[in-house]
């Protein structure tokens, strides 16, 4: 899988400073730790964005007392659960038990890994960087498999195989809306596609594409949703059904694990539905000379995380308006109606590309 490389002014700093194999040691270094540190400080954020999102649909004000607004509840949260003691069940299989809270948070960091969050923000592009994206992706599938078996609860493993049949079914309209955006690009490179949509708020692949870009961006919308395993279709933990389903004999750090994953696995879901659908980077434009040029002014990086944020705050607007479905209906929903017409839009945007019929 051949990568491009991405040069950014601090990583030729460093390059001016190190022989070249010390050099590459060094930023890679350096990409991990800022997409580390990228990852806990926005699950840490959409933690309390949650909270104060659902306090609001509920008519209620949500965390307030540590920190302004209750900025830091997150993080007196998390102390609790670093200093809760972490049991581990009767009869479990050790391996399977500790190895699955790791997988699920793995895969995400993976997958941001070739985000292209600005024009020369991104740790490495892949040439293939759409299949890269859907292989690691899977991770998360199997992490919540492996601890609903490894935790010998009759629960956890119910859980786990609906997580499982859930995740494996709406994978593939997810898949289906990214090939649709490959093929009408001509690249599976991230940062090719985010690129390919320059030009007015018309070149985003949501309204270039006539009727099958919307579409296509509703169904991704629907079927990450059902990905991340959020309301309503969190058939898998299902509390009044399940007790918490995969996860319920996991305590402190390892249901941490799984906690954070959650919100970084939203985090990246809605930056790919940024970059595939509503331009990535680019800034808004409008045609309008003044405020295209005040547009173009902010950074890239703001952008990329305005149209990720305004995403993530549809999932849960999602998730607290709509009532959980039940599995036969959950399952119906994707084998009945969502896959077929995923199929038939991309039939619908191949005859657009092939006849050139892109709004340009």
């Amino acid at each position: 899988m051949k990568a491009y490389a991405v040069n950014h002014p601090i990583g030729d700093i460093v390059r001016s400073l190190l022989p070249a194999p010390w050099a590459a040691i060094a930023n890679g270094a350096l990409a991990v730790a800022v997409i580390a540190g990228l990852v806990t400080v926005s699950a840490i954020f959409l933690i309390w964005l949650e909270r104060k999102v659902c306090a609001h649909f509920q008519a209620r004000l949500g965390p307030t007392r540590v920190g302004p607004f209750g900025l830091l509840q997150p993080i007196a949260d998390a102390i609790k659960l670093l200093m809760k003691e972490n049991l581990r069940p009767r009869g479990v299989d050790n391996l399977a038990y500790f190895m699955a809270p790791l997988l699920p948070i793995t895969g995400s960091f993976l997958v941001l890994a070739v985000m292209p969050f600005d024009h020369n923000l991104q740790v490495v592009d892949l040439q293939a960087g759409v299949v890269y994206v859907v292989a690691v992706s899977g991770l998360g599938i199997l992490g919540i498999l492996i601890g609903g078996w490894g935790s010998n609860n009759k629960y956890s493993l119910l859980g786990s195989m609906r997580s499982g049949a859930q995740l494996f079914s709406y994978e593939l309209s997810m898949v289906l809306c990214l090939l649709l955006i490959v093929m009408a690009s001509g690249s599976a490179s991230l940062r090719e596609i985010v690129l390919s949509q320059q030009g007015t708020v018309a070149d985003w692949w949501i309204f270039k594409l006539p009727v099958a870009g919307f579409l296509a961006f509703f169904l991704f919308m629907i079927s990450s949703t059902a990905e991340l395993n959020r309301g309503p279709l969190d058939l898998s933990e299902a509390e009044s059904e399940l007790t918490g389903g995969f996860h319920t004999e996991y305590t402190g750090i390892s249901f941490s694990m799984f906690f954070l994953a959650e919100f970084v696995n939203m985090f990246a879901s809605a930056g790919l539905g940024a970059t595939f659908f509503l331009g990535g980077f680019l800034a808004p434009q409008f045609g309008i000379g003044p405020v295209d040029y005040a547009l173009a002014a902010v950074p890239g990086v703001i952008w990329f995380f305005l149209k990720t944020y305004f995403l993530i705050f549809l999932y849960m607007w999602f998730r607290w308006t709509f009532p959980r479905l039940r599995i036969d209906h959950l399952l119906s929903l994707e084998w009945k109606f969502l896959l077929p017409v995923s199929m038939a839009n991309l039939l619908l945007a191949a005859t657009l590309v092939t006849f050139k019929l892109i709004i340009p």
